[in-house]
């Protein structure tokens, strides 16, 4: 049977795909006929990405770098371009961890780092992106949010800061140009089993105040190919009429 999704033979930047929900969102995308950009700052995980894709029959690009970096952004949509002739779905994957600081025990380090990947880099690349999209009329944007997008007891304060960022940006997107085709939608996933680490400082007030709400309020925890199903829905045909919304995959967290 063909597929539905009307992904076949679309040009598609995933971020973060060395590993985690980026990793299986960039193989879910080939299965579905995509041609898929691989992005990594972790060279060793976009390069094994990107071989399984061609192991599997499908087409994919590696480009490696931090994109926080404009000239990296600058690098990875030429070269998307040039292999692909643009830009028909961005996801806006790649994210770090802060170390579950309370605001005032948050370092300068900390919360520029978080910010500088977690929310400037997806700006950066949306913005370099967004041509190609106007330019042909058409195009999918899906950020990975969090729940502590949602809330305020998921995360210290620069990821919560930097997840409540992109909601806003997904938003801001959604109304200001769906007039020119353009959707953008995020997910915010709850626990994922994923290679991600927390380097949360034990004596720290924001890790000991988390502590009292995480395990009265989880569900089970999900793997990354639940996150990239989600992905794959929200920049498919199947969600056409979806725009600037923000999917909890996250087995019911959010509703509690």
């Amino acid at each position: 049977m063909p597929s539905t999704t009307g992904l076949a033979g679309l040009s598609v930047i995933v971020t973060g795909a060395g590993g985690g929900i980026g990793r299986a969102t960039a193989l879910k995308f080939a299965q579905e006929g995509a041609r898929v950009v691989v992005v990594d700052l972790n060279e060793e995980g976009a390069t094994a990405t990107g071989k399984e894709i061609e192991n599997q029959g499908g087409t994919g690009l590696v480009v490696v770098g931090d994109l926080s970096d404009q000239r990296v952004v600058d690098d990875l949509v030429g070269r998307t371009v040039l292999a692909f002739g643009g830009v028909d779905v961005l996801v806006n994957n790649a994210g770090i961890m802060d170390r579950m600081s309370a605001l005032g025990e948050t370092d300068d380090a900390e919360w520029e780092r978080v910010i500088r990947i977690n929310l400037t880099a997806p700006f950066l690349l949306t913005r370099a992106v967004l041509p190609y999209m106007l330019d042909v009329g058409r195009g999918s944007m899906v950020f990975t949010a969090s729940e502590a997008a949602l809330r305020g007891s998921a995360a210290g304060a620069a990821y919560t800061a930097s997840k409540h960022g992109i909601v806003g940006l997904v938003k801001n997107l959604a109304v200001m140009y769906r007039k020119q085709g353009i959707r953008a939608n995020a997910i915010a996933p709850g626990p994922t089993t994923t290679s991600i680490h927390v380097d949360a400082r034990k004596d720290a007030h924001g890790p000991a105040v988390i502590r009292e709400f995480m395990p009265a309020n989880l569900g089970r925890k999900g793997s990354a190919e639940e996150q990239a199903d989600a992905i794959v829905f929200l920049a498919s045909d199947a969600a056409s009429f979806v725009n600037g919304a923000v999917l909890p995959v996250d087995d019911g967290w959010a509703a509690v």
